[in-house]
Order: C-alpha cells, then sequence, then structure tokens
C-alpha cells in the first residue's frame, strides 16, 4: 500500500525500483499494492540516455528492509526487473 514519506522517514529503506514513465510507475503501484506491500514513492532525478545524456525525472519507489524480498518477488510476478541492493 502506498504510504506518505513520513511512513519510513528516520528508518532505513530500500530502493526497490526507478520508474521512468507514468504508466510504468502506475503499473508498478498496482502491483505492489495487490500483493500487501507498504512503500513509499517520490520523484527524483536520475541520469539517463545514451547519446543524449541529461537528468530526468522517475519515480522512486522505497520499502523497508523486511518487505524489501516481498516488494521483488511481486515486481517479478509483474515483469518488472527490481534494483538489487
Amino acid at each position: 500500500m502506498r504510504r506518505e514519506p513520513e511512513f519510513l522517514e528516520g528508518k532505513e529503506v530500500v530502493l526497490v525500483y526507478i520508474a521512468k514513465r507514468l504508466n510504468e510507475a502506475l503499473a508498478l503501484e498496482e502491483a505492489l499494492t495487490t500483493s500487501g506491500v507498504d512503500y513509499v514513492v517520490e520523484a527524483d532525478e536520475y541520469v539517463g540516455g545514451v547519446i543524449f545524456r541529461g537528468a530526468r525525472t522517475g519515480a522512486f519507489f522505497y520499502v523497508a528492509p523486511g518487505s524489501a524480498e516481498a516488494a521483488r518477488q511481486a515486481m517479478l510476478r509483474g515483469g518488472y526487473k527490481p534494483l538489487e541492493g
């Protein structure tokens, strides 16, 4: 279930995914919510592009360490490749 950033404030967090498109972020939110995983999503910048490299904005998905494996499994079932870390 999507939580406000304060939910993980002051706690250790695990970055599990960076969605580069809105429809990708929305679908991932659905996959995590359906699986009962608590997560926080925040917009942030990442560097992307091959020929035209530059800063772009994406949706960064964070979970508590105890939820990381469940989040990864939900993502794999939905066809997403979770970040390792």
